[in-house]
């Protein structure tokens, strides 16, 4: 009787253990059916979510690090046609996008609007020196002046050059450069990172060129102020209805595709804005963004896995060919603007970007000419590439979809080309692509973001996963134990009563 009692007790634990394992086993997928409803509830962009508090205001803080390029060799250029020869200064260094999106408006359609408000603040302790500092660089209205302007009205180019004292090149303070200066050739604020809205037009050119030539009469015209500008207005999708949409970019400027490029393919609208994406990230997929500072969208493709402050995400960067020539990359055909430039679209590693620049001749590149054709490293001497400084990438939290950290790097160049009727370009050989300034942009998870991002999704995350372990482990010992006793007790039983 005391036997039966045993057997039947490790039979019963047997059972329970199997149970209990089952039990562990069939919490997996309902705990994962569980973290999905929660991490997909928390990523839609709504007032009261995660994403919702992370997406009104970036959490961390943005800076933008700029090195301009000192030329070094002006009156060798100028007078012999000598190769330029630059040196990187920097960096000088700001802190942006503090300030909250603006103008939110939630629509019928599951989307919400918004504008992105520029602002940047000088971070003196960040920098090599003061926005005092003085660099050497291309003179913005000449350059731009010998591609706005039509080649039978070089003569005026050259009349308006030489009547403001002008040339090639300029010494200018970075802080001039970079936010804006009154430019003696065209009575006008000219800056590298001018307010958009207020971009000079080959008409309004034209039109300053008639007035100062026809008369002394200053032309007013309101300075660009990059800290009064905007981005936008964005219309994204918010996610509810689709998870699988959330911050995707719905459209840009009020139009779902660009018209920049004159191709379809060129002008389409894809991804988000890179600071999250849609949840559940599948590193074998590209991720795709859209970037105003280029025009265009570009895909980024999984490189690692990366341990950040104890969250585990995925990185992306850009690929070489992102940039590389259409006869390397054929996507990339409906970029080429200038086949004369561009050496019949040959050249890899800068994009042509003057049609959403007001016809400026600006061309964007990663730093150093980073992934670029022999050719540009030939028409500009002291650039030092490297992978390592001068590479974007994206560190992707892959269940949340949220961009933890990240570094965006990119180098603005304008064109000048050789002239038989302005006089300081009748020395250049050939077209230049000049590198003005490279940019990073970069943020990264603070440790109290983080804590805060472990405790509100992964501690429940972690947990869930601790149980059903917990149930799976134990159920399968109990069921093994009590398995081995019952096989232990049978054999000593059937030993027994051969004696008997």
């Amino acid at each position: 009787m005391g036997c039966c009692t045993r057997e039947c007790g490790l039979i019963a634990g047997a059972v329970f253990g199997a149970a209990v394992a089952i039990l562990g086993g069939v919490l997996i997928p309902l705990g994962n059916s569980i973290i999905e409803k929660t991490v997909e509830k928390e990523a839609v962009i709504e007032s009261g979510t995660t994403a919702y508090d992370n997406w009104v205001a970036v959490g961390g803080t943005v800076y933008r690090q700029f090195w301009l390029f000192d030329l070094k060799n002006p009156l060798e250029v100028l007078g012999y046609g000598a190769i330029p020869v630059v040196v990187e200064k920097g960096p000088y260094t700001y802190r942006t996008r503090y300030l909250p999106k603006e103008n939110i408006t939630f629509n019928p359609n599951n989307t919400v609007s918004f504008l992105l408000p520029s602002g940047a603040i000088f971070e003196p302790s960040m920098s090599v020196g003061p926005e005092e500092d003085k660099v050497t660089t291309l003179n913005l209205a000449v350059a731009g002046a010998y591609s706005l302007v039509p080649k039978l009205l070089h003569a005026v180019v050259e009349k308006m050059i030489n009547s403001s004292n002008s040339s090639l090149f300029q010494r200018r303070t970075v802080k001039e450069i970079m936010w804006g200066y009154t430019d003696p050739m065209l009575s006008q604020v000219l800056a590298l990172f001018p307010n958009v809205s207020k971009q000079i037009s080959l008409l309004t050119l034209i039109h300053i060129m008639h007035k100062r030539t026809s008369s002394n009469t200053e032309i007013p015209f309101l300075p660009p102020q990059y800290n009064e500008s905007f981005d936008g207005p964005y219309n994204v999708f918010t996610g509810k209805d689709d998870i699988s949409k959330v911050g995707v970019i719905d459209s840009w400027r009020g139009e779902k595709n660009l018209s920049f490029w004159d191709d379809p393919y060129c002008n389409m609208i894809n991804g988000t804005d890179a600071s999250s994406f849609p949840p559940f990230v599948d590193k074998k997929k590209p991720l795709y963004f859209f970037s105003s500072d280029i025009c265009r969208s570009v895909p980024a493709s999984f490189v690692e896995n990366l341990d950040l402050l104890g969250i585990e995400v995925y990185r992306y960067s850009l690929l070489p060919d992102t940039l590389a020539a259409p006869t390397v990359n054929p996507d990339n055909q409906c970029y080429c603007k200038d086949r004369v430039v561009t050496k019949d679209c040959t050249i890899a590693g800068v994009l042509d970007i003057s049609s959403c620049q007001g016809g400026r001749p600006i061309y964007i590149s990663l730093p150093h000419f980073l992934y670029g054709s022999p050719f540009l490293h030939k028409m500009v001497m002291g650039l030092n590439p490297s992978e390592e400084h001068h590479f974007t990438y994206l560190d992707v939290e892959p269940t949340t979809g949220f961009t933890l950290r990240f570094a965006k790097r990119i180098q603005v160049n304008m064109m000048y080309g050789p002239s038989k009727v302005i006089t300081v370009l009748k020395k250049v050989k050939d077209y230049t692509i000049f590198p003005l300034v490279w940019m990073n942009e970069t943020a990264a998870l603070d440790n109290e973001t983080a804590d805060m991002f472990k405790r509100e999704l992964f501690s429940r995350v972690a947990m869930l996963e601790m149980i059903q372990q917990a149930l799976l482990g134990t159920g399968l010992a109990i069921f093994v134990l009590c398995l081995v006793f019952y096989c232990v007790l049978k054999r000593r039983n059937r030993n027994q009563s051969k004696f008997v």
